[in-house]
């Protein structure tokens, strides 16, 4: 039997990811799952695990929060899917404006 990992608790929401400082032409995909502690997204740009990577999340109607996350892990998605690649990202610098942005989107439950 596999022993859970997660300190966090994970949910699915409607929250949209891009690479930081890239707005005008950067593709918007929305976070597969969500917690305090990570984010799982799809990418077009392979990534090393243990590699930093800044971006931003938002949610329609917001303005978007800069987080710095390193890269746990990466796979390879088949040809024909949404991306190239779905990475797992584990947040390492969150401001008290993420912190709040992440609370309000996972809700009252917390962790």
């Amino acid at each position: 039997m596999a022993t859970e990992r997660r300190r966090y608790r994970r949910i699915q929401a409607p929250v949209y990811c891009r690479p930081a400082g890239v707005t005008l032409l950067a593709r918007h995909r929305e976070a597969v799952d969500i917690s305090l502690g990570g984010v799982r997204v799809y990418s077009d740009d392979r990534h090393r695990p243990g590699a930093l990577v800044k971006m931003e999340f938002f949610v329609e109607g917001c303005p978007a929060v800069t987080y710095t996350a390193e890269v746990v892990w990466i796979e390879e998605l088949p040809p024909g899917s949404v991306a190239k690649y779905d990475l797992g990202l584990k947040f390492v610098d969150l401001s008290p404006e993420a912190l709040g942005f992440l609370t309000s989107v996972l809700g009252p439950e917390g962790p």
